[in-house]
């Protein structure tokens, strides 16, 4: 199993930092299909409750689009793109003979359309920014660092649960080391390749906001899989779970780092 894990990694890690090294469009296909599989490992989590998967699916992927591409549409791509999916969603409960809870459907159908391309997006928004491959990387490095210092620590040195009913094993010494390594982790690659970009201030902020976003959107996957009863996500990366497993951590901290950076400038 960790043989596997590593593997994958040694992998994985390269062709990620591909992509984001050549950008422009090779990354945000690498995003585009990141966000996708997402979105699909969610539905199949949740298939209790009987989801509108295609519906979904085809609305993840062309808000992903339309978040891109069509710069100069006069009006927000994101209220236009809310409305029509609640539309579609209602439109299918009206029209289609469905037992069950409509308004569940309904809600976690729009959850996973909307919200995951939407936040998974920013990565691709951050990309754009000037040095911003110095920055996808720095936001990689800085989720990997905090992830892997909150594994480690928390098994350790872990007395106190976190989340006791969403995720039993995660702990408070845990999600603390997480946040200093964050730390940490952030202001070395200021050091290494970012100082021309972020100043120590910086950093230590974007940090901070990776390491406690990172931390909170992995608990909010822990909520999913728990409703769902599941302990992965999927199995399409080996020995890591699923693609949602891997890149939880970047459905909250991505637009905060983001933001952040526009409120720095």
């Amino acid at each position: 199993m960790l043989l596997t894990r590593i593997l994958t990694a040694v992998i994985g890690i390269p062709f990620i930092f591909a992509c984001v090294y050549f950008g422009n469009t090779i990354f945000y296909v690498m995003m585009f299909f990141i966000s996708f599989l997402c979105v699909y490992e969610y539905l199949f989590i949740l298939k209790k409750y009987n989801p509108h998967v295609l519906a979904s699916l085809i609305m993840a992927a062309a808000f992903f689009v339309f978040l891109h591409f069509f710069e100069n549409f006069s009006v927000n791509k994101v209220t236009v793109s809310a409305i029509v999916m609640a539309v579609v969603l209602f439109g299918i409960e009206i029209f289609k003979e469905k037992r069950g809870s409509r308004v569940v459907r309904i809600s976690l159908s729009f959850l996973g359309a909307f919200l995951i391309p939407l936040a998974l997006m920013h990565m691709v928004y951050i990309r754009g920014l000037n040095g911003g491959m110095g920055l996808v990387f720095f936001v990689f490095i800085v989720v990997w660092t905090l992830d892997t210092a909150a594994y480690a620590f928390g098994k350790i040195l872990g007395r106190h649960k976190l989340a006791v009913n969403i995720s039993p094993k995660k702990t408070i010494e845990g999600a603390v080391a997480g946040i200093i390594f964050g730390i940490l982790g952030a202001v070395i690659c200021k050091y290494k390749f970012m100082s021309n970009i972020l100043t120590l201030g910086d950093s230590i902020i974007l940090g901070f906001v990776i390491a406690v976003a990172g931390q909170f959107s992995d608990l909010c996957e822990s909520v999913v899989k728990r409703d769902g009863n599941v302990k992965d996500s999927g199995k399409i990366i080996p020995g890591h779970g699923g693609v949602f497993d891997r890149f939880d951590s970047y459905i909250f901290a991505a637009p905060a780092v983001y933001y952040v950076l526009e409120l720095l400038k």
